[in-house]
């Protein structure tokens, strides 16, 4: 179970390392990984290069996606697994969600600038491939090089959350939308490290009624977002909603915290694994 990570990131959108490098990473580890699935940002750019990586490590790949959601008051994440990346519906989406990352991040460096910290919007350019994958994550690695936070969590916690001052609220996709590109690419979609959400138990059962709704099928019971408690806390919830159960690092960088690529902790028990259930989109390494 160590060996599978179906949740992690590379420079295609807020990763610093290359699809290649990030395969790369994973495979040097001492017990090599079975299983991996690069989930970039609304972005499928990196999923040819990683594939073909991970096929030269003899380890098997998932393609995947990470898709940003508005969902009532509330962003959260959908992953994608098993996905074609290039599926009309699917590609047209993930393109659409990119067109606003841009105009909010300008946003964001304003309003970083009327506190007195400027040339955010430049600097955070300049950790970006793609002007289009500008990312929260992009301004703070800027922050932390620049000496003005002491690492990545502290510049999320002082300045890019909701009411701080480098928070730019977005509309990302709607949940029914993301779940139906996903499903209709021959995927399928599980909701993302939900321990990281401010939700209550209420609301995240009624975040699950709706996934499951429109079409969702699991959810991300271990994560590198996720402490032992969360972890069986929604073990219980895939297993009640009757859901398959994903595992993932949710690695962007090596030192910014949480788990590194190609590790993470055993489902528990009465979890149903989804990469069973993705065994045919699964691509095998050629003998």
């Amino acid at each position: 179970m160590a060996g599978i990570d179906l949740h992690f990131h590379s420079r295609a959108s807020d990763g610093a390392l290359t699809p290649t490098e990030v395969i790369d990473r994973a495979a040097a580890r001492e017990a090599k990984p079975e299983l991996l699935a690069l989930t970039d940002h609304d972005c499928t750019a990196g999923q040819e290069e990683a594939a073909a990586a991970a096929s030269r490590h003899g380890i098997a790949f998932l393609n995947g996606v990470e898709v940003s959601v508005t969902w009532g008051r509330h962003t959260v994440h959908i992953l994608g697994l098993g996905i074609d990346p290039e599926h009309a519906a699917l590609a047209d989406g993930l393109r659409r969600i990119r067109e606003g990352r841009l105009e909010r991040a300008r946003q964001m460096g304003d309003s970083l600038a009327k506190i007195g910290i400027e040339g955010c919007f430049e600097g955070a350019m300049r950790w970006c491939d793609n002007p289009e994958m500008i990312s929260r994550t992009h301004f703070a690695r800027h922050l932390v090089d620049s000496g003005a936070v002491k690492d990545v969590r502290a510049v999320f916690r002082k300045y890019m959350t909701p009411g701080k001052p480098g928070y730019v609220a977005h509309e990302w996709a709607g949940l029914e939308d993301a779940v139906g590109w996903i499903v209709s690419s021959g995927g399928m979609a599980v909701i993302a490290h939900p321990g990281r959400y401010d939700m209550g138990r209420t609301l995240i059962e009624r975040l699950i009624l709706d996934f499951k709704a429109a079409g969702g099928q699991g959810i991300e019971v271990a994560s590198g977002s996720h402490s032992l408690d969360d972890m069986h806390k929604f073990a219980l919830h895939a297993d009640r909603h009757e859901l398959f159960a994903s595992s993932g690092s949710d690695f962007h960088a090596p030192g910014e915290g949480g788990r590194d690529v190609g590790y993470t902790e055993s489902l528990p028990p009465i979890c149903r694994p989804i990469w069973q259930a993705l065994e045919a989109r699964i691509l095998r390494p050629q003998a």
